[in-house]
């Protein structure tokens, strides 16, 4: 394990009879963008508010270049959360300078990085606002530019492109690839998991408290079972049939997703599709992390 990373360690919570964390085990390396996905409920925030000190973990640890995390090091952390933490009728410039100075800036600090933030995240014209007069969109900015403003050695997100149009969002995504790219572990949250699989280094998935997935993208689909997209025009129904160990998942006119068992051979697949005629396609099928995602959920669902 390396010094600059962010250590997940065996967290445990419940609320009486509700286990909201069941020993939550991972880590964000220095310079990574890890996405955290999972249903509503499943310890997302809940875990993130442990690492920030809101919330008190029942036994487990957070730890941050091999020390525990305590006060002082989360004033080095930029935390984003789900909810508004912002003051609604405090200006947009007046309220970095202050959080500025809450994180330990000087004051002359404080509203240097707010003057270079706001341009930044396009918010210059609205930095005598007050918050509460902002789009959600542009709250969702100040949120961020909150979470920055003292130049963080850590970041954690909790939903940061919520209520983001697509222009905010490339901007989002180039801030925390920068910050990525400086050293900072970075994790986030989200439940558009197209964002997560198009930025993210790593992916953990979590179901009922627990981490039931953690790897890249690619890594997360060598677990899945093989894939085959074969668009076969003049195939009949029940072409395939004959081989054992096929399962069709989806077809959308004559073009098939199906899904072999460990010990088929695709070979055998590709006979039997050129026996009904022309094969227009026939490739491996790379599931999305949405597809991904869903088959976790449905095991949750099917156990």
């Amino acid at each position: 394990m390396t010094e600059a990373t962010l250590e997940i360690d065996r967290l445990s919570k419940r609320y009486g009879e509700l286990v909201a964390l069941n020993e939550m085990t991972f880590d964000v390396r220095s310079g990574e963008l890890f996405g955290f996905v999972g249903s509503n409920g499943a310890g997302k925030t809940t875990t993130m508010r442990i690492a920030m000190g809101v919330l008190a973990t029942d036994s487990g640890e957070v730890r941050w270049q091999g020390r525990p995390v305590d006060f002082d090091t989360r004033r080095k952390i930029g935390y984003m959360p789900s909810e508004r933490g912002l003051y609604p009728k405090m200006k947009v410039h007046d309220q970095l300078v202050y959080l500025g100075e809450l994180h330990g800036m000087v004051a002359a600090d404080a509203r240097r990085a707010a003057d270079e933030w706001t341009e930044r995240l396009g918010l210059a014209e609205r930095r005598k606002d007050e918050v509460q007069k902002l789009s959600l969109g542009n709250q969702q900015r100040v949120q961020l530019a909150a979470a920055l403003i003292h130049d963080p050695e850590v970041l954690i997100l909790d939903e940061p492109f919520s209520g983001l149009d697509p222009m905010a969002v490339d901007v989002m995504s180039s801030v925390l690839r920068e910050k990525a790219s400086a050293g900072a572990p970075v994790i986030f949250s989200s439940h558009q998991l197209e964002l997560v699989e198009r930025f993210c280094d790593r992916v953990g998935i979590i179901r009922s408290g627990e981490m039931v997935a953690c790897g890249t993208v690619d890594e997360l689909r060598g677990d899945a079972a093989l894939r085959i997209r074969i668009d076969v025009p003049s195939a009949q129904p029940g072409w395939n049939d004959a081989i054992a160990g096929v399962r069709l998942i989806e077809q959308t006119g004559s073009v098939h997703v199906v899904e072999l068992s460990p010990g088929v051979d695709d070979q055998r697949l590709l006979a039997a599709a050129l026996a009904t005629g022309p094969v227009r396609e026939f490739s491996p099928h790379r599931p999305a992390l949405t597809e991904l995602f869903r088959n976790v959920v449905s095991q949750e669902v099917a156990q």
